[in-house]
């Protein structure tokens, strides 16, 4: 068994891509016609880290509960945790995509880690080896 996709609740299709695609460096793996369960028009929309296995379904929210939701899809927690082998550069590429950082690198036990908030508002934590 292995994880296929995690859903993030966004805003809006667009933004949401071209924030992943563009300030993060993820690829566009699918952007398809879908309907909702009572048969109105969506979009089926995976983006995922180059040569992963495991994307994104960027989900734009339906209804007040899911727009409730946005950015706070884990509880004000940091709830996603990309591996980066050279976490510095890719700290500097994404601040000057204009990706918010909340915090400076710092190190743990477990790496160097800097915390962001994607597009949406949820809280990110960026990991690289530790030192």
């Amino acid at each position: 068994m292995h994880l296929g996709l995690v859903a993030i609740v966004v805003d809006d299709y667009d933004s949401a891509i071209s924030f992943f695609t563009g300030a993060l460096g993820f690829e566009l793996a699918e952007d398809s016609p879908a309907l909702a369960n009572d048969g109105r028009p969506k979009r089926w929309v995976v983006v995922k880290p180059r040569g992963a296995v495991t994307g994104l379904l960027l989900a734009q929210a339906d209804g007040d509960d899911q727009a409730a939701a946005v950015g706070n899809q884990t509880a004000v927690r940091a709830g996603f945790f990309p591996h980066l082998e050279d976490s510095g550069a890719a700290c500097a590429r994404m601040a000057a995509a204009g990706v918010q950082f909340l915090t400076e690198p710092r190190t743990e036990p477990y790496g160097q880690v800097a915390v962001f908030r994607d597009i949406a508002g949820n809280k990110w934590d960026l990991i690289g080896p530790a030192r």
